[in-house]
């Protein structure tokens, strides 16, 4: 062994020593800060020189507004917050139709936005140290569209959020190519939900080696995996984790989530003229469901949104029309609730099919609406497993992109189906990733592998330490998020 192996090598027994000296599997007190990997993005983006507006979008109570401002309050002298949802936005409002007033034939106004912004803000100061927050932007497709002048007129820094950004790709919002840096806030991971619930069995999560088991902290791999199954149920959004935190209750943690949910219904509702149910949402909801709970057998209708659209008919109600359907489904996706898996066909990687199969976006949603189902227990963690690996495949495809494709894809081959399959972008590696709730076998991936289709195979499971064998890599389901491509 290598004087650095040694070292970790010790570093995980001191870890494994701590951990056995507690009491509890978890405790301490609730933390002030959920810590969250996008900051360090958020810390880029302000030394990058090209001087682009910030666009962070993500879905509803993610904790774009805490992080924002909480960065924003660390790294610049001066900050403007503006929330065009509320009385902020209508004085902002009134200050910029007045900035920018002009009676044809008079003076026009020299630098319109500045003024808009000092009559709102008088202490306002135009430099870098001086960063303007507009939250909510798809409330005025008027500010929208003056992003370019925003990041190009201006030397303090911009960022623009919201909820509901799916509303600019209305004809009256219009884009601005070239001015604007995107970045996507997610719920929180099962990494950050673990830093949170317990910081030593953190620390152990990111020194336990990989593939390879240590067989020194049995006990550790018992209470990741216990963290990992509570982190399915409850999921990542903050207000949830913070209740959960707080009382150690799924119940209590669920009662949260479900007061997000309907806080989202209500609001989505404001942004349709042509849908008067609210409960067309959670006919969606249970159908993507019923759809993923029976995906085995394969979907009758070639596309997810054909086939949401017959069962939400069927089921729910025959005089929703697929058009408003499918809007519906649109929206979902642009709000960050639900996300699509591709499809690839006998693992012919030009022959791609977007849109084949449909997760949700945080596990604690999926874990809600698929114990409605009335589904097994088992059928129901298998597939919030299958959801879990979907997200971390997608957050893998933002930039700078780890993997190929426009959204993750799984696999048929030779009349089977392989759960998932992943194409580095550095090195062109290809992986055939199955994920197993228990010790079966994935016999279309090992024929997939074995006919030279992939360079691995990778078996994601719930009860195992890992393991390699030749191009056959084994891993808990946890540490899906240390593993490196």
């Amino acid at each position: 062994m290598t004087a650095g192996g040694e070292l970790a090598a010790d570093r995980r027994k001191r870890n494994c020593v701590r951990l056995r000296q507690r009491k509890t599997a978890v405790g301490g007190a609730v933390p002030m800060y959920l810590k969250r990997k996008i900051y360090d993005r958020l810390v880029e983006w302000k030394n990058d020189k090209s001087h682009s507006t910030l666009e962070v979008n993500g879905a509803r109570q993610t904790g774009k507004t805490y992080i924002i401002n909480k960065f924003a309050d660390e790294n610049f002298k001066h900050k403007i917050y503006i929330n065009l949802f509320d009385l902020s936005g209508k004085q902002f409002m009134e200050c910029y139709q007045k900035a920018t007033e002009w009676v044809p034939g008079s003076r026009r106004p020299e630098f319109p936005l500045h003024e808009a912004v000092r009559l709102y803000e008088p202490s306002f100061q135009d430099c870098e140290d001086t960063v303007i927050i507009i939250d909510e932007i798809q409330e005025s497709s008027e500010i929208y569209n003056r992003i370019r002048e925003f990041t190009r007129q201006f030397q303090a820094r911009f960022i623009i959020t919201g909820s509901y950004l799916g509303r600019v790709l209305e004809p009256e919002f219009h884009y601005a190519s070239g001015d604007i840096t995107k970045l996507r806030i997610y719920t929180l991971s099962f990494e950050e939900f673990l830093e949170a619930l317990d910081g030593e069995l953190y620390q152990a999560w990111r020194s336990l080696p990989l593939p390879e088991a240590d067989d020194n902290c049995p006990e550790v791999y018992d209470r990741l995996r216990l963290a990992y199954d509570q982190y399915c149920q409850i999921g990542g959004y903050p207000k949830v984790v913070e209740a959960y935190l707080e009382r150690r209750d799924i119940l209590a943690a669920r009662k949260e989530l479900v007061r997000i949910i309907q806080i989202f219904l209500e609001e989505s509702m404001r942004y349709f003229k042509d849908i008067t149910d609210i409960s067309v949402f959670t006919n969606i909801f249970l159908s993507i469901c019923r759809t993923l709970l029976r995906e085995k057998k394969g979907l009758e209708e070639d596309s997810v949104s054909e086939e949401l659209q017959k069962l939400v008919t069927k089921n729910y109600s025959s005089n929703l029309s697929k058009e408003t359907c499918n809007r519906a489904i649109s929206w979902l996706y642009h709000s960050g609730i639900i996300g699509f898996c591709g499809k690839i066909i006998e693992m012919d990687f030009l022959d791609f099919k977007p849109g084949r199969r449909c997760f949700f976006m945080d596990p604690g949603v999926a874990a809600y609406y698929l114990n409605r189902v009335g589904t097994t227990e088992a059928a129901v963690n298998g597939t919030l497993n299958e959801n879990y690996v979907f997200i971390n495949l997608l957050k893998r495809q933002d930039f700078p992109e780890e993997i190929t494709f426009e959204m993750p894809a799984f696999a048929t081959y030779k009349g089977g189906e392989i759960d998932y399959v992943v194409q580095t972008i550095r090195g062109h590696r290809r992986y055939l990733v199955e994920v197993k709730s228990g010790k079966g076998k994935a016999a279309t991936a090992l024929k997939a592998l074995e006919a030279g289709k992939a360079d691995y195979l990778l078996y994601l499971k719930g009860n195992t330490k890992g393991g390699r064998e030749g191009k056959i890599f084994t891993l808990p389901l946890y540490m899906l998020e240390r593993f490196e491509f």
